[in-house]
């Protein structure tokens, strides 16, 4: 055979000689005409394909394509757009990004493509193919040996046609829809690329890579079956497929498979022990399921095992079992149950370079992890991340010993005392996180003496004070830093200014009283994200149209004056509440620069700015979150105001603000959040409020001048948690479709969909607050106010009885409906509103007697029924007798704690001591009572008066005194209610 190519060779190389030919070939006649065909149905529109024109008769020197040397025929044709896998995370921002999407091809797929013949590969990832079906003509190219469509923008059945692709080694369908589900995701839709089963898969007896990410395989059942049957398969990627079932089956012919991802799925139970029979495994991917045992002790089979991430389970017990892989570089136990701390055994992983654990209650010394991993770690380990760990005690200076590390994260734990000086001598650091612990002292040049490498470094939440010497330049230059709450002022430092390459500064609350730093926002810093609040920053804010970098910018809570500056296109968020800012804010909002500006987030609250509100809202079409509170503004609600579509959480409250509701904001259906208070508003609630809002959580109307009947319409704003209209002028009946309330009538304990930076990762810096009146005082609620269920409709002119219907509202934390002109009883089975903490009933004209299922309210703590015709004994308990006498006068009640006895003689009951036949009277009334005016005492002083009284009360058991009396006190509800850790008696609680 060698013989018979080198003649055919040689005569080849005689015939080109002949011509005068000692060129490539150049690409064949049809093929060039079917990659020409193929150009026409797609769209370019960044011209990637310009070098594909007729005048150029050679195809293989187009771009993309790559032809065999000798015969001219297409082999490879490579159209991925220019953006790689590993930024799929930031994929929706890239997404929206204008010149991304020129740079991506779009159109229709020609079936000339089967003209290439001789095509080995095909890859068309990371376009945006606009929703097609994969073409069913793919699986008639039977010499592909590549196919990669990842990122392409595909959706609907994948093809089994591509099952004839029997020379195929590697298949990449991954997040192939990915695209379709960004361009749609304001409407929720989710065009899934799917199979119903994978046994078309069973041809690719040559496959070694197969990468089905985010396709979904829910009706597959024998998804493990199928690709049991790739002898020569070495990656596997079934990451994000709505994989529910591990099948039992053994694992026998995957024995080459080293690279197996299967995260993201709805996996539960144990971790599949058939894992154990892949010897040749590399990596192991099970992060994000739903796996809730321990772990196996089969780990020391997966001899060559060198990354297993695990995070993000329910996986619980100890970890020892894992100390045997000793080939493991990468190793990822976080956000699960784990305890007992690091193990001993970990010391010999001698190769391991990154761990994280975070999320996981090690409650361990931090020098004692440090002991174990020094043994033979700390010379390789690069990645120590153990965020959130309870590790406590002293960091010392064996710190010092990790010389090779270059990743630190010791955020969210209790370790304590000064930073050892050792920090210094690891020169290969380049990210470290101190913040939230219980360090103090003082941080100096010697801290960051060799640190040259370091780009984040974060202490945020200690209480350290940062000491430099006047002339000292960092070696470093930092890209993030976050010194919240540390101590650095009192003016700027000066080694700051040498911090060119910032992208992040986060210095707020750190007791700098200076001037406003305008270098900050110039040229050469291009800071992205700055937090300066909680300072003593004093001055005028410049314009800062020339940031144009700036996307965050939070100066609350300073003392900045003068006028709102101008603002960069591209700020998202902006935050100058609590300062001193006055004048109109005409200029700010109208100026041409913020034509389609990018803000989000807007806070301006408690300021001294005045005037109308501007109509040019239509500036700000991207607006989430606005916030005007506590300032002079007058006049009417803009009707531009309407041009805010995704407005979510709008706050107007506490101004000089007139005029009616406009229809205007009927366009603004995404809020949440309404807040109208303490202003001059007036007319009728429209009715539309209560159908143009359906996601509305919070509606706050109080302290205007709003009139005539409450339209049933609100009946039909089911999330809402939050109805707050005291201070008004509203009259007739409260409608009693009050009840369809479902956030508040359902008692699940789940919060509403509010929003929070802090918790939910919606805008960063940013969280959502209330002012409500609640127990008779004003509070501000943030991080808790997704969880606060309220409704207050007190001082309005309101009539009639009480809805029966009120009583649906179970999960109802207050109720406020006084000054009004209620009539008829109190709601008799008030006792199943349980979570009820604050009841105001007072100044109406109520009447009848205190129902007896008010004692049924166990985290009562504010009642106010004074001023109203009830009649009769307050029901008797130590929760009730606890309130003071004001909550009931003004009206014809009696017995405590109002001082007037109802001449009714307390209830006793026999309780038999021994074979003694004597009886005492003992009026335990007046111990319930004692009980009852415990509740201005802390926990503990209640816990201990509660063991007190225990103690005699068991002494008078003791001694015979507890016959023929009824023991009221209920000591188990109680010892719940205040959390305490001290146990009641069982026997007295018994009795």
């Amino acid at each position: 055979m060698t013989v018979v190519f080198t003649l055919l060779f040689l005569e080849l190389l005689a015939i080109n000689f002949c011509e005068g030919n000692f060129n490539q070939p150049g690409c064949i006649k049809s093929e060039r005409e079917a990659l020409l065909q193929f150009k026409q149905d797609l769209i370019d529109p960044s011209n990637r394909l310009a070098s594909w024109s007729t005048g150029d008769a050679d195809c293989c020197t187009w771009s993309g394509v790559v032809c065999d040397n000798l015969t001219g025929h297409v082999l490879e044709l490579n159209l991925r757009n220019d953006f790689s896998y590993a930024e799929i995370p930031s994929a929706v921002l890239l997404a929206e990004h204008e010149a991304l999407n020129k740079s991506m091809l779009s159109g229709k797929i020609n079936p000339s493509l089967l003209n290439l013949t001789q095509l080995i590969s095909l890859d068309l990832s990371c376009n945006d193919f606009k929703g097609v079906q994969i073409p069913k003509f793919f699986g008639y190219m039977r010499n592909l040996r590549y196919l990669n469509l990842s990122l392409g923008g595909f959706q609907g059945r994948i093809p089994h046609q591509l099952g004839n692709l029997s020379n195929l080694e590697c298949l990449d369908i991954s997040w192939a829809n990915f695209l379709i589900i960004v361009d749609h995701y304001e409407d929720g839709y989710y065009a899934a690329l799917h199979v119903d089963n994978l046994r078309w898969l069973s041809g690719f007896s040559l496959l070694k890579h197969l990468d089905l990410t985010s396709v979904d395989l829910s009706k597959v059942s024998d998804w493990l079956q199928v690709i049991n049957t790739f002898p020569s398969l070495d990656v596997l990627y079934l990451t994000d497929c709505q994989l529910h079932h591990f099948p039992p089956q053994p694992i026998t012919n995957l024995s080459s498979l080293a690279i197996l991802h299967l995260s993201e799925n709805h996996f539960e139970g144990s971790i599949p022990d058939g894992l154990q029979n892949l010897t040749s495994l590399r990596h192991l991917y099970l992060s994000f399921n739903y796996l809730n045992s321990s772990l196996p002790d089969w780990w020391y089979k997966l001899s060559h095992l060198e990354k297993l991430y695990l995070p993000s389970n329910r996986l619980h017990g100890m970890i020892g079992a894992l100390g045997n892989l000793t080939s493991i570089k990468e190793l990822d136990l976080g956000n699960n149950g784990f305890e007992g701390g690091i193990p001993v055994s970990f010391g010999k992983l001698c190769n391991l370079r990154r761990f994280y654990i975070s999320e996981v209650e090690l409650n361990q010394e931090i020098s004692a992890v440090l002991d174990i991993f020094s043994r033979c770690v700390s010379d390789v380990l690069e990645h120590l991340e153990m965020t959130r760990c309870k590790l406590f005690g002293r960091l010392s200076n064996q710190l010092g010993q990790f010389k090779n590390v270059n990743t630190l994260l010791l955020d969210y734990n209790s370790i304590s005392g000064p930073v050892p000086s050792a920090l210094g001598r690891l020169k290969c650091l380049q990210s470290l996180d101190l913040s939230y612990n219980k360090f103090n002292g003082t941080v100096s040049d010697i801290h960051f003496a060799n640190l040259t490498k370091l780009l984040q470094f974060g202490a945020s939440g200690n209480s350290l004070k940062l000491k430099f010497s006047p002339k000292w330049v960092p070696s470093f230059n930092l890209q993030n830093l976050t010194l919240s709450s540390c101590h650095l002022g009192p003016q700027f430092p000066l080694w700051l200014h040498s911090q060119k390459h910032l992208s992040y500064l986060d210095i707020s609350n750190s007791s700098i009283f200076d001037s406003f730093p305008t270098y900050l926002f110039k040229f050469p810093f291009k800071l992205v994200n700055i937090d300066l609040s909680h300072n003593g920053i004093y001055g005028h804010i410049p314009n800062l149209t020339q940031s144009y970098g700036l996307e965050f910018l939070d100066l609350s809570f300073n003392n900045l004056s003068g006028p709102l500056p101008l603002i960069p296109f591209n700020l998202y968020m902006l935050d100058l509440s609590n300062n001193s800012l006055s004048g109109s804010i005409f200029h700010f909002l109208c100026h041409e620069i913020n034509a389609k500006s990018l803000m989000q987030i807007l806070i301006l609250r408690k300021n001294l700015l005045h005037g109308n509100l501007p109509d040019c809202w239509m500036n700000f079409p991207h607006l989430t979150a606005l916030n005007l509170n506590t300032n002079k503004f007058f006049g009417n609600i803009p009707i531009s105001f309407g041009s805010l579509s995704s407005l979510q959480y709008l706050h107007l409250r506490k101004n000089n603000l007139s005029g009616t509701i406009p229809v205007s904001l009927t366009n603004c259906k995404k809020i949440v959040a309404l807040d109208l208070g303490e202003n001059e508003f007036f007319g009728n609630v429209p009715a539309w409020l209560g159908v143009s809002f359906p996601q509305m959580v919070i509606l706050i109307l109080r302290s205007n001048k709003f009139q005539g009947l409450l339209p049933r319409e609100l009946c039909h704003l089911a999330l809402l948690q939050i109805l707050d209209i005291a201070d008004n002028n509203f009259h007739g009946v409260v409608p009693r479709c009050i009840s369809n309330f479902s956030a508040i009538r359902n008692f699940s304990g789940e919060s509403s969909n509010l929003r929070y930076g802090e918790t939910e990762e919606f805008f960063q810096g940013y969280i959502e607050d209330a002012l409500l009146v609640n127990k008779g005082q004003l509070f501000q609620y943030n991080t808790i106010l997704k969880w606060v269920k309220l409704i207050d409709l007190s001082k309005n002119n309101f009539s009639g009885e009480i809805p029966i219907e009120v009583t649906n509202l179970v999960s109802l934390q207050t109720l406020n409906i006084s000054h009004n002109h209620f009539t008829g009883r109190i709601l008799e089975n008030i006792g199943v509103m349980r979570l009820l903490e604050s009841i105001d009933l007072s100044d109406n004209q109520l009447s009848g007697e205190i129902p007896q299922s008010i004692l049924d309210l166990t985290f009562l703590s504010h009642l106010n029924l004074s001023n109203n015709k009830l009649v009769g004994k307050i029901p008797l308990s130590t929760q009730i007798q606890g309130f003071d006498a004001s909550c009931f006068t003004g009206n014809d009640l009696c017995g405590p704690p109002l001082p007037k006895n109802c001449g009714a003689v307390v209830t006793t009951s026999t309780y038999n001591v021994g074979k003694d036949d004597n009886e005492h009277k003992v009026d335990w009334f007046y111990v319930s009572m004692a009980l009852g005016f415990m509740t201005g005492f802390s926990t503990m002083e209640i816990a201990d008066l509660l063991l007190r009284l225990v103690k005699v009360a068991s002494t008078m058991v003791g001694s015979k005194l507890l016959q023929h009396i009824q023991l009221q006190l209920y000591f188990e509800p109680l010892s719940l209610a205040l959390n305490t850790s001290k146990k009641i008696p069982e026997a007295i609680v018994k009795q």
